[in-house]
């Protein structure tokens, strides 16, 4: 591929994502009835709502960014963290599986996301 290819898609999938976790932040910080009927149903506390809002904001902000890379390294693994807790979670509370496939997909839009941009890293080094 080449590497103007690259960073094109890089852009598009890191941009898509990052515009659902802005999305997803907002409706925490605000407290949304949907994001409040689904902690109430994995049986997480609603207070932690805002909370999980402002780390996805500053993820999602971390992610966007070019200069810090360990931070958007760390936004990353935090975000992983998050979808795969995320699926557990529905799973284990016997979720069906329509509902583990919102988180997969966000899980896939991430990881195309980093190694996209870890291979244009790559290429900018050579």
């Amino acid at each position: 591929m080449k590497p103007t290819t690259i960073k094109i898609l890089y852009w598009i999938f890191t941009v898509l994502f990052s515009l659902a976790m802005f999305g997803d932040a907002f409706g925490g910080i605000t407290k949304q009835e949907p994001g409040i009927v689904v902690l109430k149903h994995l049986g997480y506390p609603v207070y932690n709502l805002p909370l999980f809002g402002v780390a996805k904001l500053l993820g999602a902000i971390a992610i966007l960014q070019a200069r810090f890379r360990t931070i958007k390294e760390w936004a990353y693994a935090g975000f992983t963290i998050n979808f795969i807790s995320a699926i557990a979670s529905r799973a284990i509370v016997g979720d069906a599986l329509q509902l583990l496939i919102p988180p997969v997909i966000m899980l896939v839009f991430m990881f195309i996301s980093y190694f996209l941009w870890k291979k244009y890293q790559e290429i900018k080094r050579d």
